[in-house]
């Protein structure tokens, strides 16, 4: 009797441990369906944008508060500190993006995770300026690097327009979101449990992305380079008319929120004498309109994919006019109205150009974007650098109204500029070397493959999926393609 139930429960210990090997055959099987890893790979990604913005601005109520009593001429170092990520990102980026277009965009985004990760340690620990210096320059080094790679990742793993406007509008806002929540994030645990903690907790949320990244996306083991195209140099892109009209839109549309975050509170206290609460608040109602603003351009653009370049004109039209109707508000109320404005205009400005970007690059130059996104990472750059630096001297020479005015009529007066790509949805593709690697029977594996796809596709639609706007490849041209593919296989 004892025999047979040992018997019956080992057969049944069997069967479960059967079955649970099947489950999770199943599940690791399921884990590589390209659909699931796009979207383990996005969300990596927003992870590690997420953390990178709110290192960005957490430190906003803390360090002034914690400076204090530590050194001299502190307006002037607060700004360099500020000033000082952004500044080694802007110097860093030229590199990284070349980095990642030689070893593809995993490995990258694992080294800017664990230099981010340092960076939010030395900040928790620092007891001085020069430490907090260094910890604030190291995290613009590991943003050269996840910021650039990230962006590059998802563009190149979201084949059809619509579907990349999507993703990196997703990836938008938890940019917004991580920039306008940080302040407050910051500053009540700063309050109620000390300098350490907001920066451990985010150290802790990093250490877990990467974590994520090194066991489901595995960079070491990645092999998906091989083969690949070399990259266009981003010196070539920077001579792009194209491409340099969306990098100077991405730098000004960005100028109201760059130069506006070190000088607005001081204009606050002194003007409608705000609280706090009120100064550390003022940014985070505007993240609603902002994702508001990715939801509308996503779903615009998949339904008028050739207007991009109107809903990012329009997008700085309306930072233009926000940012000159500030100096006008009175009260913290009134105030809100132009701030949700500008990060309006700003989610206009970015959900519409930065899939622009992938697309001059698929075609006018090879489908590799570390370069592309470097670029587009520069260009936020600039603003964020001069902003610390640039805004107090221009405030205290000529004054807050004069500084909204002529931010506001930058971003007016350069909006024209964006017609120049009111034709880009006609260019035709470029070849690359990848695309005639191809075989009928591969599955695209990023935008390499995309002309892949768009054959595919269209022979169905007699349209590409290049915003659903370009030509069909000619039969002759494809056909030709499979002919000298299959030599070369043979």
């Amino acid at each position: 009797m004892d025999t047979g139930e040992s018997s019956g429960l080992a057969k049944s210990a069997a069967v479960k441990l059967s079955e649970m090997g099947e489950k999770t055959k199943q599940f690791g099987n399921k884990m590589k369906a390209p659909d699931h890893q796009r979207r383990i790979i996005l969300v990596i990604v927003c992870v590690a944008l997420l953390l990178d913005n709110m290192l960005y601005m957490v430190i906003v109520p803390i360090i002034p508060d914690y400076l204090a009593d530590l050194e001299d001429n502190l307006d002037v170092q607060i700004g360099v500190l500020f000033a000082s990520k952004a500044i080694l990102q802007l110097l860093v980026n030229p590199l990284s993006g070349t980095f990642i277009d030689r070893v593809g965009y995993d490995i990258p985004l694992l080294i800017g995770l664990t230099v981010m990760f340092f960076s939010t340690c030395i900040f928790a620990f620092a007891e001085n300026y020069a430490t907090l210096f260094f910890a604030r320059s190291l995290q613009g080094l590991g943003s050269a690097f996840a910021d650039t790679s990230g962006i590059a990742m998802i563009a190149d793993k979201y084949t059809e327009e619509s579907e990349r406007s999507k993703a990196l509008g997703i990836a938008l806002a938890f940019i917004s979101f991580g920039s306008l929540v940080a302040p407050p994030f910051g500053g009540i645990l700063y309050e109620f449990a000390g300098k350490r903690v907001p920066f451990i907790v985010l150290a802790v949320v990093c250490l877990i992305d990467g974590i994520l990244l090194l066991t489901v996306i595995k960079p070491f083991s990645n092999r998906t380079r091989d083969n690949m195209p070399v990259g266009t140099p981003i010196y070539k892109l920077m001579i792009d008319p194209y491409i340099a009209v969306v990098a100077g839109a991405l730098t000004v549309c960005n100028i109201p929120l760059a130069f506006l975050e070190p000088t607005i509170a001081n204009w606050m206290e002194s003007t409608m004498h705000s609280s706090k609460w009120e100064m550390g608040l003022c940014w985070l109602p505007a993240f609603f309109p902002h994702v508001l603003g990715v939801y509308m351009t996503v779903k615009l653009a998949a339904k008028y994919p050739n207007l991009q370049w109107f809903y990012g004109a329009l997008g700085m039209v309306i930072i233009g006019a926000s940012s000159c109707t500030i100096p006008a508000c009175k009260t913290f109320g009134q105030l809100i109205a132009p701030l949700c404005g500008i990060c309006f205009g700003i989610a206009l400005v970015d959900t519409a150009l930065l899939p622009t970007l992938a697309f001059l690059v698929d075609v006018r130059h090879v489908s590799v974007y570390g370069s592309v996104y470097a670029l587009a990472d520069i260009s936020y750059s600039v603003a964020y650098a001069m902003g610390p630096i640039v805004a107090g001297n221009i405030v205290h020479n000529y004054g807050f109204v004069q500084l909204n005015l002529g931010m506001g009529l930058v971003n007016v007066l350069y909006a024209p500029a964006l017609l120049l790509l009111r034709n880009v949805c006609q260019m035709k593709p470029s070849y690359s070397e990848r695309e005639n690697l191809l075989v009928n029977d591969d599955e695209p594996e990023g935008l390499y493959d995309t002309m892949k796809m768009e054959e595919r596709r269209g022979k169905k639609k007699g349209y590409s999926s290049a915003g659903d706007c370009l030509p069909n490849v000619p039969e002759s041209i494809t056909e030709s393609s499979r002919i000298w593919t299959h030599s070369v296989r043979i």
